[in-house]
């Protein structure tokens, strides 16, 4: 299911791609245009697939999260995978994926998507984030579940979706949530590739990492009951992965803070300097982002994740007035 706003140029490589992937398995690709002003659907129907179902929502924007509930009403199969329009698979992604349903206790897996390395100093960071990001995700699928999904590529079983609201920011983390919530596991497959063309420069990153964010301050707000351990077996790895990161601003400042107040005391005078120092590197490393050094990259990208926090919580705060606004 691809779920998607004016995507024509990518829309007949994508389909093509889904089908040579994996013809055995796929029954059936629900291309759900959001409110196209393009010709997404056009290029959809001419793929001579007769596997395509297209549904058209033309009455407004609806939304990420409302298509995905649309798409998801059309979808007969018990497996629905969903991807964007962008990424291409490993030619057996989808298979394996697939196979991770013949234990009755799995209810989700995620795919692992690789992204080319960036090609800016500034990036360099936001590659080694991502692969710890990943490597968090195996960790937790091999303990229990996995707190989110890829959005480019994961399958559940159809039945345990549950709609969701039109405005929901993070898809991708809230319905493996509720899956969780029915007591299934959610896993983390790192070699069924998804392989996206974009690279993590500065500006692109941006953009997804504030969404993300201001989703997670979405999530906080709007299910406080998976913060509680008697409701919800993955409340530490909720809290610890996705919610204590939106406090790190937080405590970066009480740090500073309180070096600042305690330098008169030696240790606190190291911490304070070294603080400054790496604040100073970080913004460095912001300001000259074609420097290839991790001296500065490495800050810069710490510094990026902290401004990205507040940024996320303006989002959020905009997306409040603005439902249906979360696509970019």
């Amino acid at each position: 299911m691809i779920a998607l706003r004016n995507e024509e140029a990518r829309i007949g490589k994508k389909i093509s791609d889904l089908i040579t992937c994996d013809i055995r398995r796929v029954r059936e690709i629900i291309v759900v245009c959001d409110h196209c002003t393009d010709d997404t659907a056009t290029q959809a129907s001419s793929s001579g697939s007769s596997l395509v179902r297209i549904h058209r929502h033309d009455d407004g924007p609806s939304g990420k999260a409302g298509a995905l509930n649309a798409g998801v009403a059309l979808a007969t199969g018990d497996l629905v995978l969903f991807t964007d329009a962008r990424q291409r698979f490993a030619p057996d992604a989808i298979d394996r994926l697939a196979r991770w349903f013949d234990d009755p206790s799995n209810g989700a897996v995620s795919g692992s998507l690789e992204i080319e390395p960036s090609l800016l100093g500034s990036g360099v960071a936001l590659d080694s984030y991502w692969r710890l990001e990943k490597q968090i995700r195996r960790c937790e699928s091999d303990i229990d579940s996995a707190v989110g999904c890829t959005g480019a590529i994961y399958m559940i079983r159809r039945r345990l979706f549950q709609p969701l609201p039109p405005d929901t920011i993070l898809d991708d983390v809230v319905v493996p949530m509720n899956i969780t919530m029915q007591g299934l596991r959610v896993r983390f497959d790192p070699e069924a590739l998804a392989y996206d063309p974009q690279t993590l420069d500065g500006a692109t990153e941006s953009r997804r990492k504030i969404r993300t964010l201001a989703g997670n301050f979405q999530m906080l707000f709007r299910h406080p009951r998976w913060l509680l351990p008697t409701a919800n077996r993955l409340w530490w790895q909720l809290i610890s992965h996705k919610y204590l990161r939106i406090l790190g601003p937080f405590f970066l400042l009480g740090c500073f803070v309180a070096s600042w107040r305690l330098m008169q005391i030696p240790f606190y005078r190291l911490a304070f300097a070294a603080q400054c120092i790496l604040l100073l590197l970080g913004a460095a490393g912001m300001a000259l982002p074609r420097i290839h050094s991790r001296l500065l990259s490495l800050p810069a990208g710490f510094l990026f994740l902290q401004i990205s926090v507040a940024r996320g919580f303006v989002f959020w705060l905009t997306s409040l007035a603005k439902p249906g606004g979360g696509w970019k």
